[in-house]
């Protein structure tokens, strides 16, 4: 017996939206580009598909004020086109904002790249978010306020939420100025070594804007590096790079900043292995890297976020170790057939998340199965 496909809803207004969740009685799946579909939990079968990616488009940008209200299935790729015709964009350098990712999408998957380190992630930089809650109300905060939800920051609770609390519609982003010039300079050296230059770095006047350690494993001939990003204006860079490559010493070098394409590879995974992302406390991290079956990682360690390609048989006694140091773990893609835990041992915050669950959507309408295998209804 097979299961009927659920019905595909493609509202093209906030209006329509609500229309959308007031006119299904039953469970619903938030998507919009899809570049994350498979990513944590698997979808349950739902009784309908909430398509906002024809939800796109700016509502309004004041340059002087550096911040942009926009529709939450705009591809983010787009907004730093138009952006960048002022002088400005949206701090975060996601890999998958190449292939699509929308700026709600972004948010309720809590994704992020190497510029974290200064700019830190979408929740950092939404300051007004309004959403499509189970029962129909539209709940706006920060901003234009029309209702706030008493007690919550709505920003922050949909950051990571993989649309499980609500659908995310309009978003409001802080800016800042694009950089008039960046450079990178490369460091071949294993992670142990890595971290080393990294703490002294991040501990002197460099201020880089990105500092991650990439590695290939078996998938590539190409060494494993310590990169470090500057952004500056174009007459300080030269000097500043230089102070750079004296810091890391002998085998720096400067490198094109194509390398960050290959960062993005890595990200997104190698060979046909699991991917996971981890966090975990800087100090920690390159251990726990160290004693992972790693095929591919990108490291950030100053952020101490990762991304890992591992073998599927791995996935379960990565989670595991990744909670044994105090971090957090979850599925980023899954080889065909795998059947492995999204997610690690449930935190000790579950009662609080159930009860967050609760508050916001009490028939579990939205997402269910995206945290799974915690029990989260």
């Amino acid at each position: 017996m097979t299961s009927t496909a659920p019905t595909t809803l493609r509202p093209e207004s906030l209006h329509e939206a609500r229309d959308a969740v007031l006119d299904t009685p039953g469970s619903l799946g938030i998507t919009g580009a899809g570049t994350a579909a498979d990513w944590a939990g698997r979808l349950r079968d739902v009784d309908a598909v909430l398509d906002l990616s024809r939800l796109r488009g700016v509502i309004a940008h004041n340059p002087g004020d550096m911040t942009v209200s926009v529709h939450a299935g705009t591809p983010l790729r787009d907004l730093q086109d138009e952006l960048a015709e002022h002088g400005q964009h949206v701090s975060l350098d996601a890999a998958r904002i190449a292939d699509g990712a929308t700026v709600g999408g972004l948010v309720a998957t809590a994704d992020a790249g190497p510029s974290a380190l200064v700019h830190g992630g979408m929740r950092d930089l939404v300051i007004g978010t309004t959403t499509l809650l189970a029962d129909g109300t539209v709940a706006r905060s920060g901003g234009h306020v029309i209702k706030n939800v008493a007690g919550y920051d709505l920003a922050k609770l949909l950051h990571g939420s993989y649309g499980t609390l609500g659908a995310l519609v309009e978003v409001v982003l802080r800016l800042h100025p694009t950089p008039k010039a960046t450079g990178t300079v490369a460091l071949a050296c294993p992670l142990a070594e890595a971290a080393g230059h990294a703490a002294r770095v991040l501990e002197s006047p460099l201020e880089p804007t990105a500092l991650e350690w990439i590695s290939g494993g078996n998938s590539t001939s190409e060494p494993d590096r310590l990169l470090v990003r500057i952004e500056s204006t174009e007459a300080a860079l030269p000097a500043r790079i230089e102070r750079v490559v004296a810091q890391l010493g002998a085998g720096a070098e400067t490198t094109s900043d194509d390398v960050w394409d290959a960062h993005a590879a890595l990200v997104r995974g190698c060979g046909d292995g699991a991917v996971l992302r981890i966090g975990a406390r800087p100090s920690r991290l390159p251990g726990l890297l160290a004693g992972l079956p790693c095929t591919s990682v990108t490291a950030g360690l100053g952020t101490g976020v990762a991304t890992v390609t591992v073998p599927g048989t791995a996935v379960a006694e990565a989670h595991e170790a990744v909670h044994a140091v105090g971090g957090t773990s979850v599925l980023r893609r899954r080889p065909a057939g795998l059947d492995a835990p999204a997610w690690g041992p449930p935190p000790s915050a579950l009662a609080v998340l159930n009860a967050v669950k609760a508050q916001f959507d009490p028939d579990g309408r939205f997402g269910p199965g995206r945290f799974d295998p915690w029990e989260i209804s």
